[in-house]
C-alpha cells in the first residue's frame, strides 16, 4: 500500500477518536476532536498532493479516497445535528449526494470504470470540512445576517454538494443507461 493510501486510511482510524473525543466528558474534547477533524482534513490534502506529484494514483486510491472523506465528514455532521448546530435538512441533502454517488461508482465499478473525485467534489469536501471545523469551535461572535458563520459555510457546501453531485450523475449517465 502506498502512502497517499496508507493516509486516507489513516483518515478511516481517526474517525473513532474524533467520535470518542466528542462523546467524553475530558476537558477540552470538542477541541481535541476538532483538531483531530483537522488531523483527518490535513491528509486528504496531503494523499491527493502526493498521489499526483509522485504518480501514485491507483483504482484503490480513488476509491478509499473519497469513502474516507464522506465518513469522517459525514460522522462530524451527524453529531452536528445532534446537538442542533446544523440543520438535519443540510445533512439529509450531503447523504442523499453521497448514496447517488456512490452509486454510481458502483454501477461503473461494474463497468470496469473507476470514477475518480471531481474538483467540483474536492470543493464541496473542502467546504464541508470548513463548515464541521467552525461548527465544532461555535464561535459566538462569528455571525452574519444573524446567522451563525458556520451556517453560511454549510449553505454553501450544500449547495456545491447538489451541483457536483448533479455534475457526476450528468458525467456518468452512460454507466446508469448502459445498466
Amino acid at each position: 500500500m502506498n502512502l497517499p493510501n496508507k493516509l486516507s486510511m489513516l483518515r478511516i482510524f481517526l474517525i473513532p477518536v474524533f467520535l470518542l473525543l466528542l462523546y467524553s466528558n475530558i476537558q477540552y474534547a470538542v477541541e481535541l476532536a476538532t483538531l483531530v477533524f483537522i488531523l483527518g482534513a490535513v491528509t486528504d490534502i496531503l494523499d491527493g498532493h502526493i498521489a499526483r506529484s509522485r504518480n501514485l494514483i491507483t483504482d484503490f486510491g480513488k476509491f478509499i479516497d473519497p469513502l474516507a472523506d464522506k465518513m469522517l465528514v459525514l460522522s462530524a455532521f451527524i453529531y452536528l445535528v445532534g446537538v442542533g448546530r446544523i440543520p438535519d435538512w443540510m445533512v439529509i441533502i450531503i447523504i442523499g449526494r453521497e448514496f447517488a454517488v456512490s452509486g454510481l461508482r458502483i454501477l461503473a465499478a461494474n463497468q470496469r470504470v473507476v470514477i475518480a473525485a471531481s474538483k467540483m467534489g474536492k470543493f464541496k469536501t473542502q467546504s464541508q470540512m470548513i463548515a464541521v471545523i467552525l461548527a465544532l469551535l461555535e464561535w459566538p461572535d462569528l455571525v452574519f445576517l444573524g446567522q451563525q458563520v458556520y451556517w453560511w459555510i454549510a449553505l454553501l457546501a450544500v449547495i456545491l454538494t447538489i451541483v457536483s453531485g448533479v455534475d457526476y450523475l450528468w458525467k456518468g449517465k452512460k454507466h446508469i443507461s448502459e445498466c
